[in-house]
C-alpha cells in the first residue's frame, strides 16, 4: 500500500511528465485539423497559405460537370505574382504514372517482357545490382525488387549528382534492401531504370515516346517532359523552408504540367482511355492509379475519388523535410475533398 506522501509524489511526477509531452504534439497539424471546416476549396486554400504554404492550387473535375480551378498565395514571392491555376508545376514523381503506361503499351506490343530480367536488359549492371538475374521488369515496375534508393544514399542531399550516371552510382555496389519478390520498398531507381530501358527499346529519348503515346492523343498541350521545353515564366516557383532560393531551376528531369493536365490524363488513367486494347490489364498488374510528388520546393497529390466519380489534384510550393509540410498537404487536401463531398450532398 502506497503511503499519502508517495501517491501525492507520483501524481505531480504524472502531471509534470502529461505537461511536457505537450511539447512534442505536432501542433501545427492539430490546428489545421481541428479548425471548423470552410464552405468553399477556395477558402481552404487560402487557409492552407496561412498555415505556411507560400502558394497552393487545387483542380477539381467532377464528373458531369464543368472543371473548377483555385489557387491561394504566390507564384513568386519576390516579384509578387499571385498564384494562378494555369501556372506549370513540377510534378515529381507523379511521372512515375505517365511510365508505367509507357511499359504497359511496350509489353503489349511485345517489346517489353515483364518477366525479362534487369541482367538480361542491362548485362552492364548485371556486377553492380545485387541480384540483377532474378529482378524482372515487373518487380522493377511494382517497387518489389529490392533495389536501393539512390536517395537514401548519405551523400545524396550534401553532395548532390549533377547527372543521371552519377545519380544511378548512388544505387549501385550496395546490398539489396530484401531479395526480389519478397517485400515492397518504394525505390526511384526502380523508374530511372525503367526509363532508360525505354530509351533503349525505342531507340529515341523515352519523353518523346510518352509525348505521342499519351500526350498527344489526350490533347495535353500543358504537359512537358523537360524543364528544358517551358517558359520559366509560366513555372511556379518553389520554396524550401530556411532557404533563400527559388527551386524552380532545378533541373530535375521530371515533367511539369498545369493542374487541369494531370487531371485529364488521371481521368483518362482511370476511365481507361489513355490505353489501346489489352494494355489496361497489363498496367493494372504492374502499377497505381493515384499518385503524390516531393521535390524540393514542390508537393503534388493526384487522385480519383471513384465513389463520387471525382479527380482532385493539389499543388503546393513549399516543402521542408524536417517539418510537418508533407502532412499538413495532406490534412488539406482531405478537407478539400470533404469540401467536395458536402458540395455534392446538397
Amino acid at each position: 500500500m502506497l503511503s499519502p506522501k508517495i501517491k501525492q509524489t507520483l501524481r505531480i511526477l504524472f502531471i509534470l511528465a502529461s505537461i511536457g509531452s505537450l511539447y512534442f504534439v505536432p501542433w501545427p497539424l492539430v490546428k489545421a485539423w481541428i479548425v471548423p471546416l470552410p464552405d468553399s476549396v477556395q477558402e481552404q486554400l487560402e487557409e492552407g497559405v496561412e498555415q505556411g504554404f507560400d502558394g497552393m492550387i487545387v483542380y477539381v473535375d467532377q464528373g458531369g460537370k464543368s472543371p473548377e480551378f483555385y489557387a491561394a498565395g504566390w507564384h513568386d514571392r519576390e516579384k509578387k505574382i499571385v498564384a494562378y491555376p494555369q501556372a506549370l508545376f513540377k510534378i515529381a514523381s507523379i511521372t512515375k504514372l505517365y511510365v508505367a503506361v509507357s511499359v504497359a503499351k511496350l509489353v503489349k506490343d511485345g517489346r517489353l517482357s515483364l518477366d525479362k530480367t534487369l541482367a538480361e536488359y542491362f548485362p552492364e549492371l548485371a556486377g553492380r545490382i545485387e541480384y540483377s538475374d532474378r529482378i524482372t521488369l515487373r518487380m522493377m515496375a511494382q517497387h518489389r525488387s529490392g533495389i536501393p534508393n539512390y536517395v537514401d544514399h548519405p551523400d545524396y542531399w550534401t553532395n548532390p549528382p549533377s547527372n543521371k550516371q552519377e545519380t544511378l552510382d548512388y544505387a549501385l555496389d550496395l546490398p539489396a534492401d530484401f531479395e526480389p519478390g519478397e517485400s515492397y520498398g518504394y525505390s526511384n531507381t526502380n523508374y530511372m531504370l525503367i526509363s532508360d530501358l525505354i530509351d533503349k527499346t525505342v531507340g529515341y529519348p523515352h519523353q518523346q515516346f510518352i509525348r505521342e503515346e499519351i500526350l498527344t492523343p489526350l490533347g495535353l498541350k500543358n504537359t512537358y517532359t523537360s524543364l528544358s521545353e517551358v517558359d520559366m515564366n509560366e513555372v511556379m516557383s518553389g520554396y524550401y523552408v530556411g532557404v533563400d532560393q527559388d527551386f524552380k531551376t532545378e533541373d530535375t528531369g521530371l515533367m511539369l504540367a498545369t493542374a487541369e493536365d494531370v487531371g485529364i490524363f488521371l481521368r483518362a488513367l482511370n476511365d481507361g482511355s489513355v490505353f489501346k486494347e489489352g494494355e489496361q490489364q497489363i498496367y493494372s498488374e504492374i502499377y497505381v492509379y493515384e499518385h503524390t510528388g516531393l521535390l524540393p520546393g514542390y508537393q503534388s497529390i493526384a487522385k480519383y475519388h471513384k465513389d463520387i466519380d471525382t479527380v482532385i489534384i493539389q499543388f503546393n510550393n513549399t516543402t521542408n523535410f524536417d517539418g510537418y509540410d508533407w502532412s499538413l498537404a495532406e490534412i488539406i487536401y482531405n478537407r478539400v475533398l470533404k469540401i467536395v463531398r458536402n458540395g455534392r450532398e446538397k
